[in-house]
């Protein structure tokens, strides 16, 4: 089974994608705070890495950032999932490493899924 970590501080929204995500049988840990994602990543050691740019503690763009510059860490599949939309996120997101910005706004969570299965399909 493949391992999501999604990384969202909104309860409402960790609990669509939680169960949207074990619906497609796909296993899920969920880390609330920027500077526990590290940590988890490392602990869970996930398939892919769903990740949310506004977190309490550090933001996506720093998570981003020491992920890609981490040996152990650079070749993580990471997708940012963000209401953040401006186009000059969207594409500071794909520079720092992301493999898909995807604005929550414009994908249901079933959307979401099965982009995150496409994903991991072509890993």
């Amino acid at each position: 089974m493949k391992k999501i970590l999604l990384a969202e501080d909104d309860p409402f929204i960790v609990d669509i994608y939680t169960t949207k995500l074990k619906q497609a049988a796909l296993e899920v840990e969920v880390v609330s705070e920027g500077d526990e994602v590290l940590e988890k990543v490392r602990q869970y050691k996930p398939d892919l890495l769903l990740l949310d740019i506004v977190l309490p503690t550090m933001n996506g763009w720093e998570i981003l950032r020491a992920i890609r510059q981490s040996d152990d860490l650079k070749n993580l599949p990471v997708v940012i999932l963000s209401n953040l939309y401006q186009k000059d996120e969207v594409e500071k997101g794909l520079k720092f490493g992301a493999l898909k910005y995807l604005i929550k706004a414009h994908y249901t969570p079933s959307e979401v899924v099965e982009e995150v299965k496409k994903i991991l399909a072509s890993l």
